[in-house]
Formats: C-alpha cells, structure tokens, sequence
C-alpha cells in the first residue's frame, strides 16, 4: 500500500527532478521549456507542502529508530532540511515573482541561490523519508 508518507517522498523527488530538467532548460536557453518545468515544480512543492502538513496533523511526530553513528547524522541532516525548507519558501515565491514581473537581472541574482537550497530540501526530503520509514523503521 502507498501511504501517504510515500505520497510526500514521491512529490519531493518529482520536484527536484523538475529542478534538474528547469536548470538544464534554461541552461540550453529553452526558456519557455524552464518556464514550464519551473512552475511545475513549484506546483508539485505546493501540493507536498499541503499533503505533509495533513499528515503530520494527523499523524503527529513520528520518531527516529536509528541508533548508533546514523543518529547523529540523521539530525543534522534534518536540521539542515528543516531550517532550509522555512527559508526557501519565501525565496521561491520572490523569485518566481520577479520572474513574472520580467525583472529577469533580478531573477538570476536569486535563482542561483533558490534552484540549489530548493533541490537540497527536495532530496533530503527523500532521504529523511527513507530513513524514517524505510531503512530504519519498526
């Protein structure tokens, strides 16, 4: 059964693969392709947000079992994710923003801050899923 934990995961992995292909667009000046792998991403980091927050209402916290090195790597890496998703939010809305106003000087000057901090929270958003309810789960 797919749950809904696997549904967040999913969504996460699909946003930083829409990262990858938006980077590589607009690195081949495919500009209206970047365009749409972009606003794609955004959407589905939109639709994982919302699908997380219910289930962490729902849920409530659910604990890491790993023990041993692992532990201490696991929150560090969670720490960084969780401080970094806090603070990507707003800097994906300016630079999508800036983006649609054509203040595209603007827009580079953030992107190449957003598009890297946006992709480490996708993937380790991941890798604390496969953590937490895969590798060392109950």
């Amino acid at each position: 059964m797919f749950s809904q934990a696997a549904l967040n995961a999913s969504l996460n992995g699909l946003s930083a693969i829409l990262l990858a292909c938006g980077y590589v667009a607009i690195r081949r000046r495919k500009i209206a392709v970047h365009k749409w792998f972009m606003i794609s991403a955004f959407l589905v980091s939109s639709a994982f947000l919302v699908s997380y927050l219910i289930y962490h209402y729902r849920v409530g916290h659910v604990p890491f079992q790993g023990q041993g090195w692992i532990r201490p790597f696991y929150f560090v890496l969670l720490t960084t994710h969780t401080f970094l998703a806090v603070v990507i939010v707003p800097m994906i809305l300016v630079t999508l923003r800036r983006a649609w106003l054509a203040r595209f000087d603007k827009h580079r000057m953030i992107a190449r801050w957003t598009l890297p901090l946006w992709m480490y929270v996708s993937v380790t958003g991941v890798i604390v899923y496969l953590m937490v309810y895969q590798i060392y789960a109950n």
